[in-house]
């Protein structure tokens, strides 16, 4: 492929930043297996947020802010109060004992059947709970959407509700405002005198309160006070969305995986190092501007401390001082291409370096390491340009920490990661982090990368049988 060809691919490349496809939930023998599917219909993952809080707290109105400035996204409103039980007759004779804001009164099961359908790209049906006659009147047709948000007085009360959200925000009202709404409310939509509205709120509403709602504050990502006049919290939050939506789906489910910003660039140097026709020149040029790239990504993640400098003209400036105690890993030998990059960027850093021999991508083994003696006192960045199936990951990962390396130490830089990697890697070692700048599709029955790059090592060194 000639220079011509490698500037025209530049410039001309486009499209979405992402290969891959959310592969919902996997269990211990899915994460083992591999993937021949190239299908698209896969659904993309929603993001789901949850808005509770007490009665007449405001979760409403910060549910109609937020969808209001997501005009430009598909977004879906569940309200628990759909999930009330049909009172038997029994119950209807005694309406008002009834206890409305008990976790009993919901079915949470068809509020996670419908959720889970939602979530999985199908359209349902949402009941519409009459308040007069107490049972399930109708339903409304929703549609799979963006965004979920699901609100409800007990919504975070069910481990299983709140493990479906991927925020969590807990609208946090005054006692007393919530009651002054409360009586006007009743008053005006359910007819209610003030005597009968205060009995309620006394023997139940309160109560309930106490007992159940206010307890799941403790789950709350983010805590609105003052409810819908929260007009700052209300536009953080919907910024928080909005970068979250750009994601791809994996990051919304491991918070400690970082791919890097896609932009045109980044992209048709994607697209020539995955040619088969690139030459190795050009193949390893792009390759290590991309390497270069997940590096100084990677090192933006590691601890740093404030620290203030006088500058040629005696002001003083206020900023931070680098991770003095680095050192790089790289697993033997596609790793070793992402050494130079390392180097380039922090001076004199020790590398180490593993080799795991790979027998049918059925087992692993560690056949060589050396690493220096104090790694255990050290930030490490493991280097693997390719995260496939996960499993030398997993045997590289091991040894550093049987080594004494804390996971939270290890930063794990690749240039592409298979969805089924991820998955294992994130889920044995929920505290290490992995930066990369793609996510592909899956596997194929060879355990090999789709779309990948081929073998990195044989095309970056010229060892490949061509």
């Amino acid at each position: 492929m000639g220079s011509k060809a490698v500037e025209d691919l530049i410039e001309a490349s486009s499209g979405v930043h992402y290969s891959g496809f959310h592969l919902q939930g996997p269990s211990d023998t899915d994460i083992e297996q591999p993937t021949t599917s190239m299908s698209g219909n896969v659904p993309k993952q929603p993001f789901v947020i949850g808005v509770a809080g007490g009665a007449a707290s405001g979760k409403t109105t910060v549910c109609d802010l937020i969808i209001e400035q997501l005009h430009d996204q598909r977004v879906v409103l569940v309200n628990q109060d759909s999930f009330y039980h049909n009172l038997t007759p029994e119950e209807l004779t005694k309406v008002q004992e009834y206890n409305f804001d008990h976790p009993d009164a919901f079915d949470t099961e068809q509020l996670l059947y419908i959720m889970d359908k939602l979530k999985h790209g199908e359209a349902v049906d949402i009941p519409k709970y009459d308040f007069k006659s107490y049972k399930n009147v109708a339903t409304r047709r929703v549609n799979p959407s963006d965004v979920i948000i699901l609100e409800g007085i007990l919504i975070f009360h069910d481990p299983r509700v709140r493990d479906l959200m991927n925020m969590k925000i807990f609208v946090d009202i005054d006692a007393d405002v919530r009651l002054a709404r409360r009586i006007k409310r009743d008053k005006d939509e359910k007819c209610r005198d003030i005597a009968m509205i205060l009995d309620q709120y006394s023997k139940f509403v309160k109560p309930a309160f106490d007992d159940f709602i206010l307890p799941t504050k403790k789950y709350a990502d983010i805590i609105i006070p003052r409810g819908g006049d929260n007009h700052v919290a209300i536009d953080l939050i919907v910024q928080h969305i909005r970068s979250k939506l750009g994601q791809h789906d994996l990051c919304k489910i491991y918070s400690n995986l970082y791919v890097i910003p896609s932009t045109f660039q980044i992209r048709g140097m994607h697209t020539l190092i995955r040619d088969s026709q690139t030459t190795k020149h050009d193949f390893v040029f792009y390759a290590d501007r991309l390497i270069r790239l997940v590096v100084e990504h990677g090192l933006g993640h590691l601890p740093f401390t404030e620290k203030q400098i006088i500058t040629p003209t005696e002001s003083v400036y206020t900023g931070v001082d680098f991770c003095k105690r680095l050192c790089g890993v790289s697993v033997i030998r596609s790793g070793e291409s992402m050494e130079n990059a390392l180097r380039a960027c922090c001076k004199g850093i020790k590398i180490g370096k593993i080799l795991i021999h790979r027998e049918g991508d059925n087992g692993q083994h560690l056949i060589y390491e050396k690493l220096p003696h104090d790694i255990a006192e050290r930030q490490v960045l493991l280097l693997d340009p390719i995260l496939g199936t996960g499993n030398s990951a997993v045997q590289a990962i091991s040894l550093l920490i049987k080594k004494g390396v804390p996971e939270s130490n290890i930063l794990f830089l690749n240039l592409i990661s298979a969805p089924q990697g991820v998955h294992v890697v994130c889920e044995r070692f929920p505290r290490i982090k992995i930066v990369t700048s793609e996510i592909e599709i899956g596997l194929n029955g060879d355990f090999r990368v789709i779309p990948g790059m081929g073998e990195f090592g044989d095309r970056y060194f010229g060892t490949d049988d061509d």
